[in-house]
């Protein structure tokens, strides 16, 4: 005779209903309130709980494989708390900003040179990955390639630069032969960044998100095996394990589903439904904003020819600003993270997007007159601030598989507010994995992104990687 158990998980994490607007979500697609059907399916094979860059891709790739596989049967459910790209990917600051030289040589040091240029050659091929994929699905989102500038304020962390930059150029690492190093003389005419002290430059993306994720919904929205059902947070999961098989209950405040297998792209939120993750997946606040020049001057902004990370180092603790120019001429900057760090109440593992971090929400005013040459008559203002809620892991690595000891389920989260060009091929390696049978290593995704016991025990014994925003 068989035997059954149960276990039921509640949520204790969820996104408040009324989030401050960032300046992506002020056009908003007619895909944002999506349901597919008035009411919940009851059940669906895979079910997918997160509908911001996670969750819509890794959709993407799963009916990708369907059709490859010739299967019109399986049914993939999408749930999402508020409404589609409301969460960090709707207000991240559009920066595609590969790691080819951040944390890199940090990520070199800890866990050895390859395993840390698997991680630059992932982030690097997002790049072209995501290039391909807006020609495919002639998605309009304002993407564009550029050069990130990494903008050095003092001496220390300068040097510091030019150290990891040397020691990437003498093991003979071919991303580094796209790095471009400035020296003091002329780092500040060349990013046109006051007080400049040195910068490095490689390619880069910016792009409107937003628009990328609702214009990808839009291409799979009517296909018949993909149900897609908005302000629909999960309140609890229950699992029943059998000798055969294992089912899920997904319950709901609209009612319940069940499902052979779930998939959290919940990234900040994890742990409110994987309480094993507590350790691993931190929610922190940041802050973002656009700035704009007045329309009654009649000028236009003054150009900004790259897209920037600026006083990231040991001048400023914790960090600096990232930066992006859009093609109006309009500024997307975010960070500040040093006028915040020291007051943890404000922003470690706080879920809530309703209200500025009060300690950096006047930090953009009269920052771009204080930054860059040219712009000190330019009368540029905040036009729009809001923040966002991100999960960073405690040793600065995603964590994408199976989640250990629970058959059928599978997590994408904890991206480090760096999910941008991160995310795109993890979910295609992770829809492999779930529709395939790959293992996570026949994926291509980099080892130290895979999820495991060891890293959740490490993470209960102290973080590795010390200050998250270091």
């Amino acid at each position: 005779m068989g035997s059954n158990t149960a276990t039921t998980t509640t949520n204790t994490m969820l996104p408040p209903t009324n989030p401050l607007t960032p300046f992506w979500r002020t056009q908003l697609d007619p895909l944002d309130d999506i349901r597919s059907t008035p009411d919940l399916p009851p059940q669906s094979d895979i079910v997918i709980i997160g509908g911001g860059y996670a969750g819509v891709t890794l959709a993407y790739y799963l009916l990708k494989q369907l059709d490859k596989q010739g299967d019109k049967t399986t049914s993939i459910t999408l749930l999402e708390a508020r409404q589609i790209c409301s969460g960090a990917t709707g207000r991240n600051g559009g920066h595609l900003r590969p790691d080819i030289y951040g944390h890199i040589p940090t990520y070199i040091e800890r866990s050895g040179l390859e395993a840390g240029l698997e991680i630059a050659e992932f982030e690097f091929a997002h790049i072209q990955a995501l290039k391909d994929l807006l020609r495919e699905e002639n998605i309009d989102c304002d993407f564009n390639i550029t050069r990130n500038m990494n903008v050095y304020l003092d001496e220390a962390s300068a040097e510091k630069a030019k150290v990891a930059y040397d020691m990437l150029q003498a093991r003979g690492v071919k991303l580094a032969e796209d790095l471009h190093y400035t020296p003091q003389r002329d780092a500040e005419g060349i990013s046109g960044a006051k007080n400049a002290k040195a910068c490095i430059s490689y390619t880069a993306g910016t792009l409107w998100p937003y628009k990328f994720i609702l214009g990808l919904l839009s291409r799979i929205i009517k296909s018949p095996q993909l149900n897609v059902q908005t302000h629909t947070p999960v309140t609890s999961i229950t699992t029943e394990e059998g000798d055969d098989n294992t089912i899920n209950i997904i319950e709901t405040p609209r009612g319940s589903l069940r499902a052979r297998k779930i998939v959290y792209a919940t990234n900040a939120y994890t742990a409110g439904l994987l309480p094993e993750y507590s350790a691993n997946i931190i929610p922190c606040r940041g802050i973002c904003c656009h700035i704009t020049v007045p329309e009654e001057s009649g000028k236009p902004a003054p150009f900004l020819p790259y897209s920037y990370a600026i006083g990231y180092g040991s001048d400023v603790v914790g960090g600096g600003s990232y930066l992006i120019s859009r093609p109006d001429g309009s500024i997307i900057v975010g960070g500040a993270q040093a006028t915040f760090l020291n007051k943890r109440e404000e922003w470690y593992g706080v879920v809530d997007d309703t209200t500025l971090i009060e300690s950096a929400k006047n930090y953009y005013d009269g920052y771009m007159q204080r930054t860059f040459r040219g712009w000190e008559d330019s009368g540029a203002y905040v036009k729009e601030i809001w923040t966002g809620v991100m999960g960073y892991s405690t040793d600065s690595h995603p964590h994408i598989g199976e989640v250990p000891n629970k058959l059928g389920q599978y997590v994408c989260a904890g991206f480090n507010g760096h999910g941008m060009p991160v995310i795109l091929l993890s979910a295609k390696g992770l829809a492999e994995m779930i529709q395939t049978g790959k293992k996570f290593e026949e994926t291509g995704m980099p080892r130290l992104f895979k999820t495991s016991v060891e890293r959740m025990e490490k993470a209960r014994n102290g973080p590795e990687g010390g200050d998250i925003f270091a």
